[in-house]
């Protein structure tokens, strides 16, 4: 019997089966396509969640209470920021890049890298620096998502963010040199809504009424 050539093989797989109809086939491939495109939109879904996020003991225990403590979480508008705004690409290219850029991150809590509060917090620069670093290189994209600067009432912003944000005055900076603790004060707030050890005055805005908010300014904007 002579052995089958690689010519052989190749037009075996282009022939239509033997058993079973071109239109069997087609109908498929199109019912897989559609399982494939349905779970891998779930699973995109499911891990942007801020319940998935969190889930891990350690991001539950630091950077979550920061946030549920600031304006971006509690705010008189009722409107809040999840993790997926601002750590998460809406662009699809980008966004795979993050994703993969995220299982980092999954893996170590997985291997114990980060996996309590201590170890995260220990960590805790050189991620940031990483995230601080990705958000000025698109030009803080994610938080121009949500804050047009064309569309700012900025008769109703203080003196000095309206001094901040005048073009002239921006020097190539973006949102994120500023603004890098917006969302993660660089200390836990109590339950006063204040940060042990930072002046209550320094902080930036007003505490929103019904909200424990803090916020940071362009003076103390760091983490």
């Amino acid at each position: 019997m002579t052995k089958p050539t690689l010519r052989d093989r190749l037009r075996t797989l282009l022939q239509p089966s033997a058993s079973r109809s071109v239109l069997f086939l087609v109908a498929v491939g199109a019912a897989l396509g559609v399982v494939g495109m349905v779970g891998f939109n779930y699973s995109m879904h499911v891990t942007s969640t801020d319940a998935f996020c969190v889930s891990c003991h350690e991001m539950y225990e630091h950077p979550y209470q920061q946030l549920q403590r600031t304006s971006h979480f509690n705010n008189v508008t009722g409107i809040q920021a999840t993790c997926a705004d601002c750590h998460l690409p809406q662009e699809f290219g980008p966004k795979m890049v993050r994703k993969i850029e995220a299982a980092r991150e999954v893996w170590g809590s997985i291997t114990g890298i980060i996996d309590t509060p201590e170890k995260y917090r220990a960590h805790l620069p050189v991620m940031k620096a990483r995230e601080i670093a990705r958000i000025k290189a698109n030009d803080s994209q994610e938080c121009r998502n949500c804050h047009d600067p064309e569309r700012w009432l900025t008769a109703m912003q203080s003196v000095k963010a309206q001094q901040y944000h005048e073009v002239r005055q921006l020097n190539d900076k973006t949102c994120i040199d500023c603004h890098s603790g917006i969302a993660h004060p660089r200390a836990l707030p109590n339950t006063a809504g204040t940060v042990p050890g930072v002046p209550h005055d320094e902080l930036e805005g007003k505490r929103m009424p019904g909200a424990q908010a803090v916020a940071t300014t362009h003076e103390d904007s760091g983490q």
